[in-house]
């Protein structure tokens, strides 16, 4: 691989009005390869994906403009320290995302433009592969299924016949009551066979709890986030 792609285009931490042209036009393009791939393997907002394009360059501006000087340094990540970036926990892709974000940022802020767009082609590039490819979606046919049940109806053996006839496997993760204690609530995680009908299953339930409130739904993974 040539060396040039290694070394900083940035001479004694002083940068031109060329260079520091090129360094933008590297972290903006680094920015919309990182966000191309971010929309390609996950669901995403407008104003999250602007960001990712953005974010590089910003950073980018940040660290050629402190290039070489320690205090300045210092004093800019005091400041950033107090900003939170996002106000709600992250998904470990977005986390990702932000932090692939800034790291070619200061690749093409410390001059080294090579390396951030090969960082951030090679890393884009392994995200969507591994989207291709379905790495650790083995849970991805586990369903939730909630169902109402009035107090007077004893649950514990109703709908037996009914999950042995549709589903593969079940495990019962949670009863509580609601409705001022009137109602019980059951959580069920489930795998449903192979060419059954959701609506049948569905329809069959609700004539044994009374037509009460029932739904069936992919799980929602909490444990996505960080």
């Amino acid at each position: 691989m040539p060396e040039i792609v290694f070394t900083s285009i940035l001479s004694n931490g002083t940068f031109t009005g060329s260079t520091f042209a090129i360094a933008t036009a590297a972290a903006v393009i680094c920015g919309l390869i990182i966000a191309g791939a971010y929309m390609y393997t996950n669901r995403y907002s407008k104003s999250f994906v602007t960001t990712l394009v953005l974010l590089p360059a910003v950073v980018e501006l940040v660290i050629i403009l402190v290039n070489g000087n320690i205090g300045a340094g210092v004093a800019v990540a005091g400041a950033f320290s107090l900003v939170r970036f996002r106000s709600a926990p992250g998904r470990g892709q977005e986390i990702t995302g932000i932090f692939l974000a800034m790291a070619v940022g200061l690749a093409a802020g410390m001059g080294y433009v090579g390396v951030a767009l090969l960082s951030a082609v090679a890393f884009s590039a392994v995200s969507m592969l591994l989207k291709a490819l379905r790495f650790g979606s083995s849970d991805a046919g586990i369903r939730l299924l909630k169902i109402t049940v009035p107090e007077d109806l004893d649950y514990e053996g109703c709908f037996e016949d009914i999950f042995r006839k549709y589903l593969k496997e079940y495990t019962y993760d949670e009863v509580r009551t609601t409705n001022m204690g009137s109602l019980y609530r059951l959580t069920l995680s489930l795998t449903m066979k192979d060419n059954v009908s959701s609506k049948d299953f569905l329809d069959e339930l609700r004539t044994r709890n009374g037509n009460l409130d029932i739904s069936l739904g992919r799980i929602t993974e909490a444990i996505d986030t960080l």
